[in-house]
């Protein structure tokens, strides 16, 4: 789908300079492109919230101000060629609570490709940061509004189902808004959440807000107005420092707890940078938190909301005894499986002498680099390089269970010593449920010498939530990466975070005077010194004015401090944390088939707007506030759109070893029906839309098989010819 949404817009950047705008023009000179963009199909994707207008018909592209003659263009696009939309205002909202960020981006574009006469289908791009969530899309027009909304699957049955609403790389989510006529200006906001990276004790965001070139309109002394607006709240109660090192930021709140930044200005060309902006949190000490917050009156749950934090300090790593367990079944092959190797070997290279590890290979069979652990010495992980340039061959089904018992019975369950499990897949299996099971009664005791299990899932045919269940029993942390470009920098950072282990075994001390508790994780995972660690949840009852937090540091003495408890100021607690409790709590829905479970995750989805497993997004068309004030009677239509959540694996993918890009969603279904039964040289003769790209698509065909396609069409040009004079010589 990539290659697919690439090409179309490549294709409707070609179809647009068919517009003729006049004399009244300003040119913006687009940067150079290298031959390595060139070659590399991502190049048109969005980088910024963007608007295309669908041509299936490029006759119909013209300007809808100064129609001009236009050569006819013969033919039809299919799958439809995507003209990047005129954008006129651009303002970006965004508010960072703790560890997450809402991003709000509202935007101005204008259908300029297209005549007064005619419409055509407009679609919104919206790419999202780290662990993006899509919250809500709203698109204006001067006759009808467009909105997203979730429902629950349950009330699912009168509503009509629509293959759209697609996530290309599980990270741009795009729309078609229907039928608008040309020259219209659409109104667009779209907001969604997303996770703040730590780094070197500090948090970065990233919001994707690269604007191309061709987006700028085209008429001169037209005003061009970017907005950005930044809201910070750490919950710290302490000073922190912020940066911006790509948009000149100005503070304009000085509350110690609260910051705000903004920056307004005229501009000639739209933002040629992704917005960055961090802030320091960090100290050299371990700080906690607690913050408490009542629920809203429109709350599901009416209990009272904590959460729970621990930002992690200079202090010493433990050392470790690590075993990657590594899936090499055939649908590996390529890219997955050469950018995992690339993160095992980075991740070797960074361990320290003292520490030990293991690699176990597994299939249908599996196969260990040693019978025990071994030494991080220089010599050791050259051989083992060589091991894993043998033995991690692509090839084999796939069963996680013995691997993973395998490497249970591997640690030498020395005290001081902290051992970790690194669980690597991308299929699923069918005694998912037996593992976890099993893996609860290795891991029942507790203590530092119990394996933690940190779990890695690639693409969308392995069961997501039974690599975050075993995470949440292993006292480790979950992540994934569907994109399969993303495998290399996604396991490295997670690799690296499970070797910064610098707090074990924490536990909170807050229940006595409470009539119930409840927190997500429900297993607390330890504190690297690569990520905070966050619980939140829910309780009755009085929360003390004090919390005593323990553990183990890694010289193996004991660390308790008494954490302060605050109430939460300004910051949404039940959207901060919504992601990861729906998460966790699908999860335990999953292993224990709770439908009570499923219900909860349902009203929380909704209460919070984040998809789910077990909610839908929906479309709803209405007419404009001031077509409905005169009449009573219109009713708003409502299309049911494609499911985001993740899914609980596929087990006949997985048996069939099919590659992780056959997962991809078609973007339109309208090309696999036509593809369906047919060669692949009638696709390509149907990604044409004019005479001169059906005659350099047959330039690449076979010379046997163009001689014979030109054959047919003279012969059937012949036939017409003497079909004409037939009728002449008869008189009809």
């Amino acid at each position: 789908m990539t290659d697919e949404f690439s090409r179309a817009i490549e294709l409707g950047l070609k179809l647009s300079k068919r517009i003729y705008y006049g004399n009244d023009v300003s040119t913006v000179s687009a940067p150079p492109r290298t031959l390595s963009m060139m070659a590399e199909p991502e190049t048109y994707l969005p980088k910024a919230v963007m608007m295309y207008a669908e041509i299936y018909d490029p006759s119909v592209v013209d300007n809808p101000n100064v129609p001009s003659y236009q050569p006819y263009v013969h033919g039809r696009c299919e799958p439809p060629a995507l003209i990047p939309l005129h954008m006129h205002g651009m303002s970006m909202k965004v508010d960072c609570h703790l560890d997450m960020a809402f991003v709000t981006i509202s935007g101005a574009w204008r259908v300029h490709c297209v005549n007064a006469s005619t419409s055509c289908n407009c679609r919104v791009a919206v790419p999202m940061g780290e662990q993006g969530s899509v919250l809500g899309v709203e698109v204006e027009t001067p006759l009808k509004s467009y909105c997203t909304e979730l429902v629950s699957t349950i009330e699912l049955e009168k509503v009509p189902d629509y293959k759209d609403g697609v996530l290309i790389k599980g990270r741009i989510y795009t729309l078609e808004i229907p039928q608008v006529e040309g020259g219209t200006e659409l109104s667009v906001r779209v907001s969604w959440s997303q996770k703040l990276l730590y780094q070197d004790g500090k948090f970065n965001l990233t919001v994707p807000f690269t604007f191309p070139s061709y987006v700028v309109p085209v008429m001169k002394k037209l005003p061009t107005k970017e907005s950005i607006l930044v809201n910070v709240n750490s919950g710290l109660g302490t000073e922190i420092s912020c940066e911006c090192s790509t948009h000149p930021l100005k503070r304009i709140t000085h509350e110690t707890r609260n910051i705000g930044f903004s920056c307004e200005r005229e501009v000639s060309t739209w933002s040629r940078n992704d917005f960055s902006f961090s802030y320091h949190v960090s100290s050299s000490d371990i700080v906690s938190g607690v913050l408490l917050q009542s629920p809203s009156l429109h709350d599901y749950d009416q209990r009272e909301m904590f959460c729970f934090y621990l930002y992690p300090g200079e202090m010493k790593v433990f050392r470790k005894e690590l075993v990657f367990v590594v899936d090499i079944s055939a649908s590996t092959r390529g890219s997955p499986l050469e950018n995992v190797k690339t993160a095992v070997l980075a991740a070797l290279l960074k361990l320290n002498p003292v520490d030990t590890f293991n690699i176990v290979a597994f299939n249908g069979n599996s196969s260990s680099f040693s019978t025990s652990m071994e030494s991080a010495t220089k010599e050791m992980i050259e051989k083992a390089s060589e091991w894993i340039g043998v033995n991690f061959i692509a090839e084999g089904s796939t069963n996680i269970s013995t691997p993973l018992n395998q490497a249970i019975n591997m640690f030498s369950k020395t005290s001081g010593v902290l051992p970790i499990i690194f669980l690597i897949t991308d299929g699923s299996v069918e005694d998912e449920k037996d593992i976890c099971e099993t893996m609860k009664s290795h891991l029942l005791e507790g203590g530092l010498t119990s394996p933690r299990i940190w779990t890695f899932g690639i693409g969308s045919y392995c069961n997501h939530y039974f690599l975050q269940m075993l995470a949440q029993i292993g006292r480790g942390y979950y992540d994934a990466a569907f994109d399969v470009d993303s495998v290399n920098v996604l396991l490295e950072r997670l690799i690296s975070n499970a070797s910064k282990v610098i707090l074990a075994d924490i536990s909170i001390d807050a229940s006595k005077d409470l009539d119930s508790l409840e927190f997500h994780p429900f297993h607390l995972p330890d504190l690297s010194s690569g990520c905070p660690l966050f619980v939140s949840g829910r309780y009755c009852g009085n929360f003390p004015d004090f919390v005593e937090v323990g553990g183990t540091l890694a010289d193996s003495s004991s660390f308790v401090i008494q954490t302060k408890v605050q109430q939460a100021k300004d910051i949404p607690l039940d959207s901060a944390f919504a992601r990861r409790q729906i998460d966790a709590l699908t999860s335990h829905a999953w292993f224990t088939g709770s439908k009570p479970l499923e219900e909860k995750v349902t009203k929380l989805s909704l209460h919070s707007r984040v998809p789910s497993e077990y909610t839908r997004i929906t479309l709803i068309e209405a007419y404009s506030n001031k077509i409905s004030a005169k009449s009573d009677t219109i009713q708003k239509k409502i299309t049911l759109l494609r499911s985001l959540g993740i899914g609980f694996g596929d087990l006949e993918a997985t048996a069939e070893n099919l590659p992780l890009e056959s997962a991809e969603p078609k973007l339109y279904e309208t090309r696999e029906m036509i593809f369906k039964g047919a060669s692949d040289c009638c696709g390509r003769m149907l990604h044409c839309c004019c005479c001169m790209c059906f005659i350099q698509s047959c330039n690449r065909l076979y010379d046997q098989c163009a001689i014979a396609l030109t054959q047919l069409c003279t012969i059937l040009a012949c036939c017409g010819c003497i079909e004409v004079c037939f009728d002449i010589c008869t008189g009809e």
